[in-house]
């Protein structure tokens, strides 16, 4: 269990999958300032609206930042849309820029980054990486989620020193409390829609969002500043994931594997048209997220049980309350829909 702070503790991106849960993980035991867009926070805590890809939120944000000895830096935005790189940049080099600077004149002892496994272990081939492998820049410099989000996180650790900073860095969330829409539970939701007859090659590590908010309150206190941490529940590939999701829902499991190079030709010769309902092809996969799904996302988070005493639970129970909690959504919002006819 963590030490109490004396002082407040502020969150930014509050309001998102991984800030509401470690929102909750953190009420009982401290007063929040929970930094979002639309500034909404629980009972007894204080609700900040601010927008950290907006024009000039400096001065605001020393003010959020103002007497609080812990911050966690949890705003960012996925998507892998090339449309949206500029977004992308905003939120996550331009606003982490902003946090960092803003909490070295606030004072702030620790700042805790959230990051993603994607800027350390990626590899075109099956294998596991820690944080002490070559720089994937080279990999991920064509994706702007990842690039950015490796810019971010260089600079975070650079500011070390400043400050203590922690960088957190897991694999894709899952579990319950996702939005309708929201990017990390896709591939669930995919999988519940349409099914999935043909999977890539590759593979995700994935970890339950609930572990993830677990290690921040830990990483607030732990002996574990100025190095990436690696969080992950799972390294498997998408036919076990796949799999996996169907005899939790009694659907049918993918038939078969579609190789990595394969899924490479396949982006190259039809870009844009693979998703086009005219065309001769259609998968339900974008042409970027079929190319970082042919890729292999493992990662090795002994770091974190080292440090943090981090320990996943089940990837099977993860996957079971992320399919039971998209379930339920849809039941309720089908149940509301029903009321308002």
């Amino acid at each position: 269990m963590s030490t109490p702070s004396p002082s407040p503790i502020a969150i930014t991106g509050a309001t998102g999958f991984l800030g509401r849960h470690i929102v909750a993980r953190l009420a009982a035991e401290h007063h929040l300032r929970c930094i979002s867009r639309g500034g909404s926070a629980p009972e007894g805590h204080q609700g900040i609206p601010l927008d950290l890809a907006g024009e000039a939120p400096e001065a605001a944000l020393r003010e959020a930042f103002s007497g609080c000895e812990l911050v966690v830096h949890a705003a960012g935005k996925v998507s892998h849309d090339p449309a949206e790189a500029e977004a992308l940049w905003r939120i996550h080099v331009l606003g982490t820029e902003r946090v960092l600077e803003a909490a070295r004149l606030a004072g702030v002892r620790r700042l805790v980054v959230l990051g993603t496994s994607g800027t350390i272990a990626v590899s075109a081939t099956a294998r596991t990486m820690d944080e002490g492998e070559p720089s994937v820049l080279q990999t991920i410099s064509r994706w702007p989620y990842y690039r950015s989000k490796w810019v971010a996180e260089q600079a975070a650790l650079r500011a070390h020193g400043a400050m203590e900073v922690v960088s957190l860095n897991p694999g894709l969330l899952l579990g319950p409390g996702d939005d309708a829409a929201g990017a990390s539970t896709q591939a669930v939701r995919l999988f519940l829609d349409e099914g999935m007859a043909v999977v890539p090659q590759g593979g995700p590590c994935f970890v339950d969002v609930r572990d993830v908010a677990i290690a921040v309150q830990r990483a607030l206190h732990a002996d574990c500043a100025g190095q990436p941490i690696l969080l992950g529940g799972a390294n498997w590939t998408w036919a076990q994931l796949f799999g996996a999701l169907a005899r939790i829902t009694g659907r049918s499991p993918p038939r078969a594997v579609l190789p990595a190079r394969a899924a490479g030709l396949l982006v190259e010769a039809f870009g844009a048209a693979l998703r086009s309902d005219s065309g001769l092809i259609r998968l339900p996969l974008s042409p970027e997220e079929l190319e970082l799904a042919r890729h292999t996302w493992w990662a090795d988070w002994s770091r974190a049980t080292r440090l943090l005493g981090f320990t996943p639970r089940d990837p099977l129970r993860t996957l079971e309350d992320t399919v039971q909690d998209i379930l339920d959504s849809r039941r309720r919002g089908f149940q509301l829909y029903r009321k308002a006819e």
